[in-house]
């Protein structure tokens, strides 16, 4: 394999590794508060918790992680056939830990309910203001890591945006939930150039800021976003973890620039508490990307449910991505 396909190769199987791991130490935590997490915190996979699951089991974002991964191997970019997934994984337990599927937020399950009931997939998603939860940022790596195998975005642009934004909007259409999704692709895009960590989430920002600040149908929320350029400074009281879209986006970019290796990461971003899951998994992701799938502790990835099947997976991914020939 050519180097740089082995390289991106690389970064899928971290991405997707590192997601599914911090997935799986957050379930437990699920709902904590961060008090009650400083006296008792998080050191690795733990059993029970509000969803009574064995340990190393991991929810609805990595479960629709896979869906999209299995959709793009098989169809490309196709929402069709990624809603169609969804509704298999929601009704039937396909892609989950031990088939049973658990913590399926409400704006999801709306939008696999108007799909089942013929809603073209770009219709789906909900635009209203309580409907920005993190249930498409949970799911978005797989999109942008296509992008990058395809087309090699080092920056958002407007086919990627395209991309990206429509894979949101088939459940979470609100435009705070698309840009947040553009965001985190961007920075995506850098840390798979290779850049030093911190100039690389810095340049994904930035460089989606600039993409945004031109396009109009932002507008309304451009301004929460501002904030990331300076995330790194941020105290911990100053970030919240809660489902809320933006507040993941914050706590998962401050969880990988405060701390050096992917196993701090991922812990410092379940001891915060709440969503403890998709704070983890959206962490994670990064973090796995970075650092690789090598720096994931042994003993969390002999843990993880189905992790050598994700691993193959990922491979096989990552080469659909490289080799499709599909228009968008």
């Amino acid at each position: 394999m050519p180097e740089a396909q082995n390289r991106f190769s690389q970064f899928v199987e971290g991405a997707i590794l590192g997601l599914t791991v911090g997935d799986a130490l957050g379930v437990p935590a699920e709902f904590m508060t961060r008090s009650a997490l400083r006296r008792d915190p998080v050191c690795g996979m733990r059993s029970g918790g509000a969803h009574g699951q064995r340990a190393g089991t991991w929810s609805d974002d990595t479960s629709m992680t896979l869906c999209t991964m299995d959709s793009i191997i098989e169809a490309g970019i196709d929402y069709h056939d990624q809603m169609r997934r969804f509704a298999d994984w929601l009704w039937n337990g396909s892609n989950t830990a031990h088939g049973q599927v658990f913590d399926v937020g409400g704006t999801t399950k709306h939008a696999i309910f108007q799909f089942v009931k013929g809603v073209p997939p770009l219709e789906c998603g909900e635009r209203g203001e309580n409907t920005c939860g993190n249930g498409s940022l949970m799911r978005i790596v797989p999109t942008s890591l296509y992008i990058v195998g395809r087309y090699g975005n080092t920056a958002l642009d407007a086919r990627a945006a395209a991309l990206i934004h429509s894979a949101s909007i088939c459940t979470h259409a609100h435009p705070r939930c698309q840009m947040a999704c553009g965001i985190y692709s961007s920075v995506i895009f850098q840390l798979c150039t290779g850049e030093e960590l911190h100039t690389a989430v810095k340049n994904g920002v930035s460089s989606a800021l600039a993409y945004y600040r031109k396009a109009a149908e932002f507008s309304g929320v451009y301004p929460e976003f501002t904030s990331l350029t300076d995330i790194m400074s941020w105290k911990e009281s100053q970030v919240y973890s809660t489902g809320y879209v933006l507040h993941t986006l914050q706590a998962a970019l401050w969880c990988l620039l405060t701390t050096s290796d992917y196993a701090a990461c991922v812990l410092k971003a379940v001891n915060l508490g709440e969503d403890t899951d998709t704070t983890a998994e959206v962490a994670g992701g990064l973090a796995g990307l970075w650092y690789g799938a090598e720096a994931i502790p042994r003993e969390w990835a002999e843990t993880t449910a189905k992790y050598e099947e994700i691993r193959t997976l990922s491979r096989r991914f990552a080469h659909a991505c490289l080799n499709h020939t599909q228009s968008e």
